[in-house]
């Protein structure tokens, strides 16, 4: 049997994704100030800095795609695997910053969009 389709879902799922985007700026902040604190450490970024860094890349990672975020959360998932091979002491770090600042200059201008550049 047919279950009825809500007829308030579109509008709630909506509200939802409006929500979402209106912490985008905000979490895109926490992620340019994690990665100036990883900055701060010089060559090495320091054990905590950097799970600043992967806290903030990993909360964009798992919700961004559900509110119409994909290309987001998938850019926010690559640079999150990265962080995480560094501070399992693994090589990288190098590329991080400039893959943190390709992602936040894009996000201030369309973080919906699917053209990542």
């Amino acid at each position: 049997m047919a279950t009825p389709v809500d007829p308030d879902f579109r509008a709630r799922l909506s509200a939802l994704n409006d929500k979402f985007a209106a912490t985008v700026p905000g979490t895109m902040e926490k992620i340019r100030v994690a990665l100036a604190e990883c900055a701060a450490g010089g060559a090495t970024p320091s054990s905590a800095a950097l799970h600043q860094l992967h806290e903030a890349l990993h909360g964009v990672a798992g919700s961004a795609g559900t509110f119409g975020f994909a290309t987001l959360g998938t850019e926010c998932r690559r640079i999150e695997q990265t962080v995480r091979a560094v501070l399992a002491g693994g090589d990288g770090w190098a590329t991080v910053p400039p893959a943190v600042e390709k992602l936040l200059h894009w996000a201030s201008i369309d973080p919906r969009s699917a053209d990542y550049q």
